[in-house]
C-alpha cells in the first residue's frame, strides 16, 4: 500500500525543509510502516503564509454557492476512497477494521453537514431603538490552526477542517505523531477535488517547538485543540499573548451511573464498549461506573461476562472488537496505572494482562474497590479500565460525580423520567446520554465542561465558533 510521507503545502508535496522525518508504527506488529516528514519551524511559517494568501486571494470572498460546490465535490471524492482511508487509519493507530470504516464514513458525512450548512448560516436584522437599519454577518477570521489527537483522527479532523472551511476560513491541520497518515491523503483528495491550493495545509511531525510556532504565528487568528489538557492550558497561555480565539476540546472522566430500577441487562451487558472500545484511548470513556448498591453485584456480574466475550484480536480482521493500544509507552502508561489496585483493598475483577501474541494490545480490565482518592478513580487513565463504585443516595453520587475536575460526557441509567432529567442536569459535563451511550451527533453541539475544555464541535456552533460576530448599522 502507498502511504503518504510528504507535508502538503499550497497544494503540493514537500519534504521538511531540513529532510527530517519520523516513523510512524503499526500497533499490531511494532513494525514501521513508513517514515513521514517532520515539518520545522520554517514549514510552519510557509504553510500559514500560503494559507492567510489563499484566504486574501478569493476564498473569503468566494460565493457560498461555490464554496458549497467545492465542499460537495470533496465529499464526492473522499467517498471514492474510503476503503484506502479506513485501511490507513486502521494500520496506523491499531483501529479495528469495522470501526475505522464507520469512521471514515462518518467524516465525510462530517463535510457533507457542512457543505449543506453553508446556505443555512446567517446573521440577524435587528429592529434597534434609533431607527435605521441594523443587521449581523459572520465573518470568517482568516487562518484556523487545527490540532487533532492520535485516538480518532480522521473524524476529528473533518469535525475541525469542514466548519472552518463552510465559513470561508482557510485551515493548517496539524496531525498527531503517530496518526498524519489520513491527515495528509485528506489535504491531497481535497485538492483534487477542487480546493484552491493552500486553503487547506497539512503538516506533520512531533515536538513542542513546532506546536508552539503554530499557536504563536501572528497570521493564525484560531486554535482549534483536542488532546491532553495539559496541552490545552499551555495552548491558552500562548494564545493569549496576541487574545487568539481558542477552542479546547480536553480529557474526561466520564461516569456511567445505572440506577436499581433501570434495565440492568440493557444497561450492564452494554456498557463495557462504552469504556473499552477503542482499547479505553477515549475522553468520553464512561471509565467511572457508578452503580446503586441494592443490585451493585448483578451489574458487576453482569458486565464482566460481557466484557469476557469481547474480541480482542487483529485489527485487520472485521469480527475484531479490541486492537492494540496505540504504542508501548501507552500501553506502559495504562499498566501503572494497574500496578497501584493490585493490592486490598482493591480487586482486578478481570483482565489486565498483556495477550501472548506481538503488538501493544491489553486485555480491558474490570477494577473493583476503588476509593474517590485512587489514581484509577480520578485520573485519566487512557485505555482499558473499568473502575466500579456503589452508592446508595442520589446526592451522594452526584456529589463524587461532580468532584471530578473533568466534566466532558457520561451516560445515566434509570426509567423513572423525573430522575433522569434531573440527574442529567445536575451532572456537570457537557454531554449526557440516558439509556444509551451515545455522545457524538453531527448535528448537536460537543465539548465539555471545567478541564474538559471550552467551545464546542459539531453542530452549527462550530461554524459559529469559527467566526467573528460583526454589526452594521446604517442611519435613515
Amino acid at each position: 500500500m502507498k502511504f503518504p510521507t510528504q507535508l502538503f503545502i499550497n497544494g503540493q508535496r514537500r519534504k521538511a525543509s531540513d529532510g527530517r522525518t519520523i516513523p510512524v508504527i503499526n500497533p499490531a506488529t511494532e513494525e514501521t510502516l513508513c517514515e513521514v516528514a517532520a515539518a520545522t519551524v520554517d514549514d510552519v511559517a510557509a504553510a500559514v503564509q500560503g494559507a492567510q494568501k489563499a484566504f486574501e486571494s478569493g476564498w473569503r470572498d468566494l460565493p457560498p454557492g461555490k464554496r458549497a460546490d467545492i465542499l460537495f465535490q470533496i465529499v464526492r471524492v473522499l467517498r471514492e476512497h474510503q476503503e484506502e482511508l479506513a485501511q490507513l487509519e486502521s494500520l496506523s493507530i491499531g483501529k479495528p477494521i469495522a470501526d475505522a470504516r464507520d469512521e471514515i464514513g462518518a467524516g465525510i458525512k462530517t463535510f457533507e453537514y457542512y457543505a449543506g450548512a453553508i446556505s443555512k448560516f446567517y446573521g440577524q436584522v435587528i429592529p434597534v431603538s434609533r431607527g435605521g437599519f441594523d443587521y449581523t454577518l459572520r465573518v470568517p477570521m482568516g487562518v484556523v490552526a487545527a490540532i487533532v489527537p492520535w485516538n480518532f483522527p480522521f473524524p476529528i479532523a473533518t469535525w475541525k477542517v469542514a466548519p472552518a472551511l463552510a465559513a470561508g476560513n482557510t485551515v493548517v491541520l496539524k496531525p498527531a505523531r503517530q496518526s498524519p497518515l489520513t491527515a495528509l491523503r485528506l489535504g491531497e483528495l481535497a485538492v483534487e477535488a477542487g480546493l484552491p491550493p493552500g486553503v487547506l495545509q497539512v503538516l506533520s511531525g512531533s515536538g513542542q517547538e513546532m506546536g508552539d510556532a503554530l499557536v504563536l504565528d501572528p497570521l493564525v487568528r484560531k486554535i482549534s485543540f483536542t488532546g491532553s489538557t495539559s496541552v490545552g492550558s499551555r495552548i491558552m497561555q500562548l494564545a493569549a499573548r496576541d487574545i487568539k480565539r481558542v477552542s479546547l476540546e480536553l480529557g474526561g472522566k466520564s461516569p456511567n451511573i445505572i440506577f436499581a430500577d433501570s434495565d440492568l441487562e440493557k444497561a450492564a451487558t452494554g456498557s463495557p464498549m462504552s469504556v473499552f472500545a477503542n482499547t479505553g484511548q477515549d475522553c468520553c470513556a464512561r471509565s467511572r461506573v457508578f452503580v446503586e448498591r441494592k443490585v451493585f453485584d448483578q451489574v458487576v456480574e453482569l458486565f464482566v461476562a460481557a466484557t469476557h466475550k469481547l474480541v480482542v484480536d487483529d485489527p485487520a480482521k472485521t469480527e475484531t472488537q479490541i486492537g492494540p493500544m496505540v504504542s508501548r509507552g501507552q500501553r506502559e502508561s495504562v499498566e501503572e496505572y494497574l500496578g497501584t489496585v493490585r493490592t486490598a483493598p482493591h480487586m482486578t475483577l478481570y483482565g489486565g494482562g498483556r495477550p501472548d501474541r506481538k503488538g501493544y494490545y491489553l486485555n480491558p480490565a474490570v477494577v473493583l474497590g476503588c476509593e474517590p482518592s485512587d489514581r484509577v478513580w480520578c485520573e485519566e487513565i487512557f485505555g482499558p479500565v473499568a473502575c466500579f463504585r456503589p452508592f446508595d443516595t442520589e446526592e451522594e453520587m452526584l456529589a463524587e460525580v461532580n468532584a471530578s475536575p473533568y466534566g466532558l460526557s457520561g451516560s445515566l441509567w434509570t426509567n423513572d423520567l423525573k430522575r433522569a432529567l434531573r440527574v442529567a442536569r445536575r451532572v456537570e459535563s457537557g454531554v449526557m446520554s440516558v439509556n444509551c451511550h451515545n455522545s457524538l451527533h453531527l448535528e448537536a453541539p460537543f465539548g465539555g465542561f471545567k478541564q474538559s475544555g471550552m467551545g464546542r464541535d459539531l453542530g452549527m456552533q462550530a461554524m459559529e465558533g469559527c467566526t467573528e460576530l460583526k454589526n452594521i448599522y446604517i442611519a435613515d
